[in-house]
């Protein structure tokens, strides 16, 4: 596995969140993420084949093996290894999805935006420094590296941190990806990245993983472009292809290291994520 860092001005690791649901083959597996596992509910536990239990009848340790066989169900239809020691933070995730840990967006300002006939095209926006938790992985596949990633990524979110408990999702979780100089192939190399929520900015709790590193990212303007669907090697390499022929001035953004932004579950019909091109400092 790879390390590096992933400052948002381009600088280091080479590669948000979403793929194709189960079952859906080709180049779309590897792809259970955070957000499938906070939208995961009892209901969709009891479907899974495994019976239903009263409300209160199932023991903690019973619920977190429910959970953990579930999700080992689902990542064998992405080609995904689960762990065992992912139960934990999957209970974690599942059971802080109650409205006490309201989801924190990354603060930016909206400098200009440029529409065509009512739609937006992109927009152009400003992001104070911050510090994120990152991580540098390569699997065998592009898809499979952002898997891997974000469920290390959850485990320092679910108290494999110094402070020893649940610091807070936010929204988007971010991808890092290089492309060649023709921006046909993505790197298998990605880097994850999560936005420190704002009661954590000043003093971020240290993670566990040697492997997930906290870097302090410079304020940066960032051309953003909104997409739906699945985020896989094609729709990506599509949607920079997209931006950059959008772009008044494309030379003034990096140009072969971009940023993919999720903010919904990739389960859902109508996901929502963003390709970030980063202006050159």
């Amino acid at each position: 596995m790879d390390r590096g860092g992933c400052r948002l001005n381009g600088v280091g690791g080479d590669e948000g969140q979403a793929g194709e649901s189960q079952g859906s083959g080709g180049s779309n597996y590897g792809m259970i993420t955070l957000e499938d596992l906070e939208s995961f509910s009892e209901d969709q536990l009891s479907d899974s084949g495994n019976g239903s239990l009263e409300e209160g009848e199932m023991m903690e340790d019973e619920q977190q093996n429910r959970l953990l066989h579930y999700w080992q169900d689902v990542g064998r239809g992405h080609r995904v290894e689960v762990p065992g020691d992912m139960a934990e933070p999957i209970q974690q995730i599942t059971t802080n999805n109650n409205g006490t840990h309201p989801r924190e967006t990354v603060p930016y300002t909206l400098m200009s935006r440029e529409e065509k006939c009512g739609d937006v095209l992109y927009e152009k926006r400003h992001y104070e420094k911050a510090h994120w938790a990152c991580i540098t992985v390569k699997e065998d596949t592009y898809e499979q590296s952002i898997c891997y990633g974000f469920m290390r990524i959850m485990r320092y979110i679910c108290q494999q941190n110094s402070l020893g408990r649940y610091l807070g999702m936010t929204i988007p979780i971010v991808t890092v990806v290089n492309t060649d100089e023709m921006h046909t192939t993505l790197s298998r190399t990605v880097t994850v990245a999560y936005y420190l929520p704002a009661n954590h900015q000043d003093q971020p709790p240290q993670p566990y993983d040697t492997e997930i590193v906290i870097e302090q990212w410079p304020a940066t303007i960032v051309y953003t472009r909104p997409f739906a669907g699945a985020t896989n090697e094609v729709t990506i390499i599509s949607e920079i292809n997209t931006m950059a022929e959008m772009l008044d001035s494309p030379v003034v953004c990096v140009s072969d290291s971009f940023i993919v932004a999720g903010y919904t579950n990739p389960a859902a019909a109508n996901r929502q994520n963003e390709i970030w091109f980063l202006e050159r400092p």
